[in-house]
């Protein structure tokens, strides 16, 4: 049965859940994981933990820094880095757990926190496999394929419109996570994005809230997590990548696949970028299952 934990991340508090590795007596392998833009643990994460824990995985689900149910400011700020140093964080709390083992420790994340898992694998030793699923790749590259080319001026002036006003220690200027209408202005301006999320919150997560600091998306177009994949390597990498994925654009996500080093494994799904939560939920689980038990010796 799950538990509710707090992680101190050096003053910010993540809070979350650990599920117990089912049939495990003594240490048990472990699985880090935590969601990706904007999103908060309930909208699927919960299903993901209890697959891998009924495997003999103990798993650690927290929230990002500055949402959910996690402490951290400004609210709904969304700093690229400071997520990548959290996972590293949740490590470290996981393998001072009497019931963890320190040195079988696997992380897994999804979309931006697909990125996240790209990097910390390649940088934390730590990390004995990693799972990344409909990675964000490039956000410099992921942006000029979500914003009109003749809109990317306009925004970059509201960056340095904001950049003033926080400046002079007023509150930053804050966007919608997504819109109904796609012409308008949203971090993720799809529209299964829009299905998504507000199906998701209304269903699983009531505390989710639909925007996200103007500067968070700043942060993401200069965030390139996949520039770290030929290093991850030795440390085995599963890549899940929807072929579909207009999102985390799925071409960016196959080239960081092609640039990684063995051992590697590829899962390919044939929907869009939420179906791995949902429709092709039992495929995506199944192969991370999988791979975390064989690679941590579950």
């Amino acid at each position: 049965m799950r538990q509710n934990i707090e992680i101190n991340a050096e003053g910010t508090i993540l809070r979350g859940w650990l599920y117990p590795a089912a049939g495990v007596k003594g240490r048990a392998p472990a699985v880090v994981m935590a969601h990706g833009f904007s999103a908060v643990k309930e909208m699927y994460l919960d299903r993901f933990a209890e697959v891998f824990a009924a495997a003999g995985l103990a798993v650690v689900v927290y929230d990002n820094r500055n949402l959910g149910a996690s402490d951290g400011a400004p609210r709904q700020e969304l700093d690229p880095w400071a997520q990548a140093r959290d996972y590293r964080h949740a490590i470290t709390w996981a393998g001072a757990r009497p019931e963890i083992d320190a040195a079988r420790i696997g992380i897994w994340g999804s979309s931006y926190s697909g990125g996240h898992v790209l990097a910390v694998g390649a940088i934390d030793r730590r990390v004995k496999c990693v799972v990344s699923q409909a990675p964000l790749v490039s956000g410099s590259r992921n942006l000029q394929r979500l914003i009109r080319a003749d809109l990317i001026a306009e925004v970059r002036k509201q960056f340095d419109a904001d950049r003033a006003v926080r400046f002079r220690g007023e509150a930053p200027a804050m966007m919608p996570v997504v819109a109904e209408n796609p012409l308008a202005p949203a971090a993720l301006p799809t529209a299964d994005s829009w299905e998504w999320f507000t199906a998701t919150a209304k269903l699983r997560a009531p505390a989710w809230r639909n925007e996200v600091t103007l500067r968070s998306v700043e942060m993401l177009g200069e965030y390139e997590p996949g520039d770290y994949v030929a290093r991850i390597s030795p440390t085995p990498l599963l890549m899940v990548i929807a072929a579909n994925d207009h999102l985390a654009v799925a071409d960016e996500a196959f080239a960081a696949y092609n640039r990684a080093l063995e051992p590697k494994r590829l899962l390919i799904l044939s929907g869009g970028h939420f179906d791995a939560y949902v429709s092709d939920f039992d495929r995506a689980s199944a192969a991370a299952r999988e791979w975390f038990a064989r690679h941590l010796n579950a």
